[in-house]
């Protein structure tokens, strides 16, 4: 999907600067600790941090320079990128990653942290901001795109519904029972559902297309009418009990409502270019002593 691209394409300029310098920052300087040993022969920080240096030195710092600059320039012309922004845009890549569970993972795998993302997307949004007042777009790119790519805009038919994941079919079907007997579903989801990545939000699985989800629950979800709840379905994954919250019907792509996301995937496309001139001339700008490799 457009949108997912459009997200890992924002948050991926200084992505490699964050891990680059989360390793060097660990060694320090200067420190005869011992990191490891083969026999008895030691390997300390020193030389773990003279090889990173030696390697990935140069490019961390040409990065950690670039941070700067940004930041510098940000604060001249008062930019401002709030809390409530960054946790906007770091929901935004949780769900692209298929929720927070499958986000948590994925960071613990590559060793970041949650506040090392948000670093990056204030980051990124303060180049945004800084360098779109000098982007133009014109009229007829956003219509030609919108043309060339109609069918990503269209909206197919969508269901929003929560689910109750149980493991035996005895275990949904006590599960209904306490449905029809009016218990609340999204009270029930967090005593009985094996789902971690919803349960505590009641089940909830958001929007969700035909082909999203396991054949046999998208057909009984989109057979179910808004408020309904269906007897057990059974998947590979267990049996799930299913309410549906609400539906939105197939929709043909419309220009004017899609111009403004347009736009800004426009702009998205153009800000790596623009950036690297931005950034030739702000060099000139600055007065930049780098001590690592002007010796």
């Amino acid at each position: 999907m457009i949108k997912k691209l459009t997200n890992k394409r924002m948050w991926q300029y200084t992505l490699l600067a964050i891990s680059l310098v989360l390793v060097i920052g660990m060694t320090g300087c200067k420190n005869e600790e011992i990191v490891a040993k083969v026999n008895d022969d030691i390997i300390t920080k020193d030389e773990l941090y003279n090889i990173l240096v030696e390697q990935s030195g140069a490019q961390v710092l040409d990065s950690l320079i670039a941070e700067r600059i940004i930041k510098s320039e940000a604060e001249k012309q008062k930019i401002d990128v709030p809390k409530e922004d960054v946790e906007a845009e770091l929901n935004k890549i949780k769900e692209n990653y298929g929720g927070e569970a499958a986000f948590n993972q994925a960071m613990e795998y590559y060793g970041y942290s949650v506040e090392d993302i948000k670093k990056n997307i204030t980051t990124n949004t303060q180049i945004k901001k800084l360098l779109e007042p000098s982007i133009s777009i014109a009229e007829e790119e956003i219509q030609k795109y919108f043309e060339e790519n109609k069918d990503t805009f269209k909206q197919e038919e969508q269901v929003k519904a929560s689910h109750i994941l149980v493991e035996t079919e005895e275990e949904a079907n006590e599960v209904k029972e306490k449905l029809s007997a009016g218990e609340d579903f999204a009270k029930l989801a967090k005593e009985y559902s094996k789902d971690e990545n919803n349960k505590d939000s009641g089940g909830d699985l958001g929007f969700f297309e035909r082909g999203d989800m396991i054949s046999s629950f998208s057909d009984a979800a989109f057979a179910l009418e808004i408020g309904a709840i269906s007897e057990p379905v059974k998947t590979e994954h267990g049996y799930h009990i299913i309410k549906v919250e609400d539906k939105k019907e197939e929709k043909e792509a419309n220009f004017e409502e899609n111009k403004d996301n347009i736009k800004n995937i426009l702009l998205e496309d153009k800000l790596p270019d623009a950036y690297q001139k931005w950034y030739q001339e702000k060099l000139t700008e600055y007065k930049i002593t780098n001590y690592l490799t002007e010796k």
